[in-house]
């Protein structure tokens, strides 16, 4: 695991910086990302071998589904296309959730209001449990409505995946500037996080803004949005939610 996480560390440093030369991080991150396949390989041929033979595993993880899947044409995936995903994956949750936890506790630390307000959710929530149940259920994490807000409103404001990488698929035109098909494209989601004209006080800190506010289609973006929307959306904010859970009951 320590190996795993030199390599990704190195990777994301790399992965949106520029090609010039052989000690750019974009280079370095090339170099992590072959040490990362030569990681996933032995564990891929692995999984292959145990299913050509047969042998009973006692659950399927992720790579027994990448082997088993086929497209509408009964075509499997490689071995490249199966650790790209693998790889993927991985770097998808590194260290994400965990950024944007950190940066929930800096907010409510900033504002006690807010963080007295979460508090007493949380508070009810516990009161209303019966008492043999041990730790929150999915029921409970659905009725944090406050707590919710609070996760969004941190989403908004930190953007930790600020940019997505797309292609035009036919000429665009934005303002008169033609973007034409075929271009490489970078989609940044900061500025409309920011932007007053959609939020009020953008850079505030207000959970409570949303309470009247239903953010409109392509103006909440920090896990993307439609088909392109963040496959660990919902673990992402489940993790934070129990972190958070914890914190108010056991922190004065």
């Amino acid at each position: 695991m320590e190996a795993l996480e030199r390599e990704y560390t190195t990777l994301n440093y790399g992965v949106r910086s520029t090609a010039i030369n052989q000690s750019s991080g974009n280079h370095k991150a090339l170099k992590e990302r072959r040490k990362l396949v030569s990681i996933f390989q032995p564990i891929v041929d692995e999984r292959r071998e145990r299913r050509n033979q047969n042998e009973p595993t006692e659950e399927k993880n992720m790579t027994d589904i990448l082997l088993e899947v086929e497209d509408e044409n009964g075509k499997e995936l490689n071995d490249e296309e199966i650790i790209d995903v693998l790889v993927m994956y991985l770097n998808a949750g590194h260290e994400s959730s965990g950024h944007i936890t950190m940066w929930d506790t800096v907010f409510l630390q900033e504002n006690p209001e807010v963080f007295k307000r979460a508090k007493a959710e949380q508070e009810a929530i516990v009161k209303s449990r019966p008492i043999d149940q041990k730790g929150a259920t999915l029921k409970e994490i659905m009725q944090m409505d406050y707590l919710s807000k609070v996760i969004d409103e941190t989403l908004c404001l930190v953007t930790f995946s600020f940019v997505v990488f797309r292609q035009a698929k036919a000429d665009v035109i934005i303002k008169s500037y033609t973007i034409p098909r075929g271009w490489k494209v970078l989609v940044w989601f900061r500025p409309v996080h920011l932007d007053p004209e959609i939020y009020n006080d953008p850079k505030e800190f207000n959970p409570s803004g949303y309470d009247d506010l239903t953010p409109k289609a392509g103006t909440f973006l920090p896990l993307g949005r439609g088909g392109r929307l963040c496959t660990g959306n919902d673990l992402a904010k489940l993790e934070m939610s129990l972190f958070l859970h914890h914190l108010f009951l056991d922190y004065e």
